[in-house]
């Protein structure tokens, strides 16, 4: 929902449903033409309250048959980006609106509708809609409701449709996919919810582990703001000027959210500083978790994501298995390949950063997945490839099938820290209690190794040797792998801590280490006489699998945080994400662990306060200790998939 605003980023959430190649092809073809091929049409379809919602559909020239309807809702226009600004209007066209050349070849009705509250649209806007609101106010509505009425509109007034609809959308529209099928319409016979932001405090856009997500909301917020509506407006997305190329320099000049916040306008804050206020998981956030409601879902059902999805990567697990309580009897897909936020939908999914996976992901996934899913359910082509479960295990870089997530023949295991760094399938013998650190809020631990503004998309599969030279970050490595070890399902550190201070964030990542020698690296082929820059060398690179704060306030309760008793021994216990990663044989797995995370995350103050409210006085360092004694086992507890596959 909040993706860094890059060029891509805009495409992804202003442009078409997907953004295609638009180029002659190699051979010297003529340039593809949406125009050649569909009539663009404008509606304001009524509401049962009377509201009107703006609609284009684009309509396939070839009357002589039927086709399936293909819904995208969203919040960030349904006009087209031309000239570098946004239009409305009947004469323009995108280069594409189909999720690939293939459905626009096929042939569908493409519709894209501004949602309420948004841009050409009437109504009241409400972030994350609420399914149950019993106090609307006026011109607030419910998703699946606007879905209904939309769909029995379309089919009364769009001709030559076979009466069967289709929905998909990244990201935010990923959420406006899910809360359409609820309770949906009969005609909703295929839904595809892509990065489906799903429960903002739960390890979604707004919090990871009770810890906020500073860097990403600060800059996708200072650009997405209300605007009266109905309106075109507007036409281009501002972004926030930092002052600097650091965004490490310059919320640490600020330090407290409340003097963060001071930075923007008041349009700026609007959205943003209710879920900075909103620290617990209170109501606010409850409300807003669209999760429990994914229930009466008659459609199929294909949930996508990323393993490094910076953004979103927990939202299509929690949709997936809420889909699959709540509603047994239908199919209930999920995708899970090696992209970052939307990328699936853009990119060849060849690379992300430094890292190769051996393929084109994303492509196979739009045409060997995506495709056939909506061909078959909306037209009745038989599908060859069905799956469950589609998942791209990293490292080794292959498609895995499998009949759940996570799978069910895996088995539980604990990579258990060590004295002198080591980290073992076995419990430690006895030798040193503990390991500690000095934890400095004014001097944190950074998230890249590079000067950057937002969340770069790169840092979740980056190379963290420039933590491991920190003191205030702790590094636990295995010996060289004899043999390939698999880990699919969730990723949960179950440590034993104690803190000078009163609280404390727990960062922990899972980390791959690549051999000593290993091919491969940043080496520029073109150099002039001067001295060559430096290039960086994938030999004992250290890949980010997965990372994820807590903060410690919340070991207990999200609802209720607790002080820590300084020097008390306590046992922190969590969730991270997912994964679906091979440690190669002769790579090591290696665990760090460290108290910030910045500003990725923002600051603990490591003193028991309401963090939105945290003055610079409350920003203290503390000695924080992490221990690997009889009775107070440290580890990390993954799920292992045994033997060759």
């Amino acid at each position: 929902m909040k993706p860094r605003l890059t060029a891509l980023a805009l495409a992804l959430m202003l442009g078409c449903l997907t953004v295609q190649a638009g180029a002659a092809d190699a051979g010297g073809s003529p340039k593809y033409s949406l125009r050649e091929h569909y009539t663009k049409y404008e509606f304001r379809i009524p509401m049962r309250d009377g509201v009107r919602l703006f609609t284009a559909v684009y309509v396939p020239k070839d009357a002589g048959k039927t086709y399936p309807f293909l819904i995208q809702r969203t919040p960030y226009s349904a006009g087209v980006q031309s000239g570098g600004e946004l239009h409305y209007g009947v004469d323009f066209y995108p280069e594409h609106i189909g999720p690939s050349q293939d459905f626009e070849n096929s042939g569908y009705i493409f519709v894209k509708q501004d949602v309420r509250g948004r841009y050409m649209s009437e109504g009241k806007w409400v972030e994350m809609t609420p399914h149950l609101a019993p106090n609307r106010a006026k011109g607030q509505g419910n998703e699946s409701e606007d879905m209904h009425d939309t769909v029995e509109w379309l089919l009364k007034n769009v001709a030559n449709n076979n009466g069967k609809v289709g929905i998909l959308g990244t990201s935010y529209p990923g959420f406006y996919t899910s809360a359409s099928i609820i309770d949906s319409h009969p005609a909703i016979k295929a839904a595809s919810p892509q990065a489906p932001v799903t429960d903002l405090f739960m390890n979604d856009d707004s919090y990871h582990g009770g810890a906020f997500m500073l860097a990403a909301n600060f800059d996708f917020y200072s650009a997405f703001v209300e605007a009266e509506n109905p309106t075109p407006l507007p036409k281009t997305w501002d972004r926030f000027d930092y002052g600097t190329a650091d965004g490490y320099e310059f919320f640490l000049k600020h330090l407290t959210l409340n003097n963060i916040l001071g930075t923007m306008s008041a349009k700026q804050r609007a959205l943003l500083q209710p879920t900075i206020e909103h620290s617990t998981y209170d109501d606010f956030w409850k409300t807003r978790n669209i999760a429990p409601h994914l229930k009466n879902i008659k459609a199929a059902v294909l949930t996508v994501g990323g393993w490094y999805d910076a953004e979103d990567l927990q939202g299509p697990l929690t949709t997936y298995s809420s889909i699959k309580r709540n509603n047994p009897g239908i199919y209930n897909g999920l995708v899970m390949g090696p992209w970052s936020h939307g990328a699936w939908g853009r990119a060849d999914g060849k690379t992300l950063g430094y890292i190769k996976f051996d393929a084109k992901t994303g492509e196979q996934f739009r045409s060997n997945i995506l495709y056939p899913f909506f061909e078959q359910h909306l037209k009745g082509v038989a599908n060859k490839n069905v799956s469950e479960v589609y998942a791209f295990e990293t490292g080794s870089n292959v498609w895995r099938n499998y009949a759940a997530w996570p799978p069910k023949q895996t088995q539980a295991r604990t990579l258990f820290l060590g004295p002198n760094g080591t980290l073992s399938w076995k419990q430690p013998a006895a030798g040193e209690a503990y390991d500690e650190y000095v934890a400095d809020p004014r001097k944190p631990v950074p998230f890249t190794a590079y000067p950057a503004q937002g969340a770069p998309k790169e840092y979740m599969v980056g190379d963290q040797r420039f933590a491991s030279s920190r003191p205030d970050v702790l590094t636990y490595r295995s010996e060289v792998l004899e043999e390939d070890i698999t880990l699919a399902g969730p990723v949960k550190p179950k440590l034993f801590v104690s803190t000078t201070g009163t609280d404390a964030d727990w960062v922990v990542k899972l980390i791959d280490v690549y051999p000593a020698e290993y091919p491969g690296g940043s080496d520029d082929e073109e150099r002039g006489p001067d001295v060559p820059k430096p290039t960086l060398t994938m030999a004992g690179y250290q890949q980010l699998v997965r990372g994820d704060p807590l903060r410690g306030k919340f070991r207990n309760s999200f609802e209720k945080p607790e002080p820590f008793t300084p020097g008390k021994v306590e046992a922190v216990n969590y969730a991270m994400s997912d994964v679906n990663h091979t440690f190669r044989r002769g790579h090591r797995i290696m665990v760090q662990i460290q108290s910030s995370w910045f500003p990725l995350v923002d600051l603990n103050p490591q003193t028991f306060v309401d963090i939105p409210k945290a003055k610079p006085e409350d920003f203290q360092k503390a000695t924080q200790r992490v221990y690997h004694a009889p009775a107070m086992y440290s580890g990390v507890e993954v799920q292992v998939l045994p033997g060759l596959r």
